[in-house]
């Protein structure tokens, strides 16, 4: 079968590889559609940052090369002896976080802070292929309501929905977005679900700017303005309750921290490293800094949210490939034009066919 296999930094090949096998807790998926997600983008950039190279991972018991993609869902063409709750021609969204099942964290329900955290994609072989093994636990049954291309948006739609929950946002708060990739966007697009209206979205792509305004921001800001803070502060009637930081820089942290009211919060949902803070400002307004990684128990609200009509994740994507020209057409694309905002990738043409068919 045909991957989308990372050997190192600028080094993704398609590769032929045999055809996955699935153990006996686990389900063999024909996969419809794979997102690309920004960590795969910097993997392909400069990796590896996740993928575990010299060493294999604990619970997949991978190490690279390995076959990128964990935002992916399709249909199920076989099932181990142990597997009870999905059969063969199932269709499903795989929820990618790997779980040891036996830490503290994994035994309160907290599995996303597993002592072994990983995802599928990036820890073990992935969803940018034809076929993927895929353990039982990841699995969601998804309802004839609810499409592929939708499904294939629930990865992303979960961080932003966790992100959301740890969050202390409520009907009535101002809300601040900084950074309109796809998480950004969909905190937005989420955040109205729960009844917030006043959000306000910084990013300093137009086009962006311009699809947060679509999708319900009621101010948009362009971040490169000398007066960003002013008019940010002017917006807020002094400052945000809720500030979400979906950049991952330490100028947007440090924009996020300065747009905070006093008693107000900061949630850091973008991936950096290193940052500096002035502690004096964050102690003495009572700013509280908090933090967001991965998902845990969203994946059913957000199926419902979408089979009922009220949610559509899906209006992010703004194109769709096949395997064969993935790295052009995806990975390529999406760092050169900030026009790209989801690129999906297609390894099952007829898999899409059929669907599209059934749906239209």
């Amino acid at each position: 079968m045909k991957v989308l296999r990372w050997y190192g930094a600028q080094d993704i090949r398609l590769s032929d590889v045999p055809n996955a096998v699935h153990k006996d807790n686990e389900v063999l998926v024909q996969v419809a559609y794979c997102g690309i997600c920004g960590s795969d983008l910097h993997e392909y950039q400069d990796g590896p940052h996740a993928i575990p190279c010299g060493a294999m991972h604990p619970v997949s018991g991978h190490q690279a090369p390995l076959t990128l993609g964990h935002e992916f869902c399709g249909q199920v063409v076989a099932v181990g002896d142990q597997v009870s709750t999905v059969k063969v021609g199932d269709r499903v969204a795989i929820e990618p976080e790997y779980r040891c099942q036996t830490c503290r964290y994994c035994k309160s329900g907290d599995y996303n802070l597993c002592e072994s955290m990983g995802f599928i994609g990036l820890m073990g072989d992935g969803g940018m292929a034809e076929q993927v093994a895929v353990p039982e636990y990841m699995l969601h049954r998804l309802p004839d309501t609810v499409s592929y291309r939708q499904a294939a948006v629930l990865e992303p739609s979960a961080v932003a929905e966790h992100a959301l929950n740890r969050s202390a946002l409520k009907p009535g708060s101002r809300c601040l977005v900084i950074g309109l990739g796809p998480i950004g966007l969909l905190l937005i697009m989420l955040a109205r679900l729960r009844g917030i209206t006043d959000i306000c979205a910084v990013d300093i792509s137009p086009e962006r700017l311009h699809k947060a305004q679509q999708l319900g921001a009621q101010h948009t800001l362009d971040g490169r303005q000398p007066d960003l803070l002013m008019q940010l502060q002017q917006l807020s009637d002094g400052g945000y309750d809720s500030v979400f930081e979906a950049a991952g820089s330490q100028t947007t942290f440090t924009t996020a921290l300065q747009a905070a009211k006093k008693g107000g919060e900061v949630l850091l949902v973008g991936l950096m490293g290193d940052i500096s803070l002035d502690a004096f400002d964050l102690v003495n307004r009572e700013v509280r800094l908090q933090t967001s990684v991965g998902y845990r128990n969203v994946y059913p609200t957000l199926i419902s949210h979408i089979a009922e009509g009220a949610f559509d994740p899906s209006v992010i994507v703004t194109r769709t490939v096949g395997l064969e020209n993935a790295l052009s057409a995806g990975f390529d694309a999406l760092l050169s034009s900030k026009e790209q905002i989801k690129v999906l990738i297609n390894p099952n043409p007829s898999l899409n066919e059929q669907e599209h068919q059934f749906h239209v």
